[in-house]
């Protein structure tokens, strides 16, 4: 019966006409650290969809796109609705892309929005330690890469966002890109995006997340398919392994059919249960 209501939620949700946008804001108000303009691209932004029932949780959503496009909408904004169906307010980031930017720009931007969500918890209902983080493809390279390298935050800044951690209380991989040594498994359009065409082999090592992960590293939900030819399956089997032999609590789900990129795979009876495995899992956390 759970699962039927939930697919019941998403057919509803994808028949309704789409509530409005919420206005986005900047996550630097005087403009972003090492930013090459102040066109659209160069402001990275969050836009807050804030559950109107409220659970207390919060997720940023990194939408996919091999760091050289956003996946706006079914990666994005379907999401967020979808979160707050669930009692979940999403915040919606917009990061800065190759090739016009490079690391570390991406986890910059990533890692300012869980600050901002965490120093603003009050103010966006929230609790502050329920703050993960949710990423598609390349979104889910970020999302890793927020998972596995992450601060306390710097006490003594005059900036009470830069005094709050970023470090995911939780975090949802979909169809990740992971890793970035494993020749064979390997998005390359993605690495070249974030590390250019010659990049340093150590910064390689220490961004193939699957080999940073720690104790310390964030309970986490994963999410492909078998048939995911654009970023195959291995990239989450690797993360989850690493995450089994540090003691990271972890679930994952490998659908057998389903192309790369498939949102929330509403045409899909059968691959449109997977965020039903996703609440369930969220309810535990």
């Amino acid at each position: 019966m759970r699962l039927a209501s939930l697919l019941l939620t998403v057919a509803a949700l994808h028949a309704q006409r789409p509530p409005q946008e919420p206005p986005s804001f900047p996550l630097w108000a005087g403009g972003a650290p090492g930013a090459l303009g102040s066109e659209e691209r160069d402001v990275p932004t969050l836009t807050p969809w804030l559950a109107r029932n409220p659970n207390g949780k919060a997720i940023v959503v990194a939408p996919g796109g091999g760091y050289g496009a956003l996946a706006a909408d079914h990666e994005g904004k379907q999401i967020a609705q979808w979160l707050n169906s669930q009692g979940i307010s999403a915040f919606v980031l917009r990061y800065r892309l190759g090739p016009r930017y490079r690391h570390p720009v991406m986890i910059g931007d990533v890692q300012r929005a869980i600050r901002t969500v965490r120093s603003r918890a009050a103010e966006f209902r929230v609790n502050p330690s329920k703050i993960g983080i949710m990423g598609f493809s390349a979104g889910g390279h970020l999302a890793a890469t927020a998972a596995t390298h992450f601060d306390a935050g710097n006490a003594s800044s005059a900036d009470a966002v830069d005094r709050a951690g970023s470090r995911p209380d939780f975090a949802v991989l979909c169809y990740p890109v992971v890793t970035l040594t494993e020749e064979a498994y390997v998005h390359k359009g993605s690495r070249r995006n974030l590390l250019g065409d010659t990049p340093d082999p150590a910064l390689v090592e220490n961004l193939s997340n699957e080999r940073a992960v720690t104790k310390e590293t964030p309970p986490t939900f994963l999410f492909h398919t078998n048939a995911d030819v654009g970023v195959p399956p291995e990239n989450s089997v690797l993360f989850y392994l690493a995450l089994r032999k540090n003691g990271v609590p972890a679930e994952l789900h490998i659908y057998e059919n389903g192309p790369h990129g498939v949102g929330l795979a509403w045409s899909d009876m059968t691959l449109s249960s997977w965020p039903a495995r996703l609440a369930d899992w969220l309810r535990n956390r």
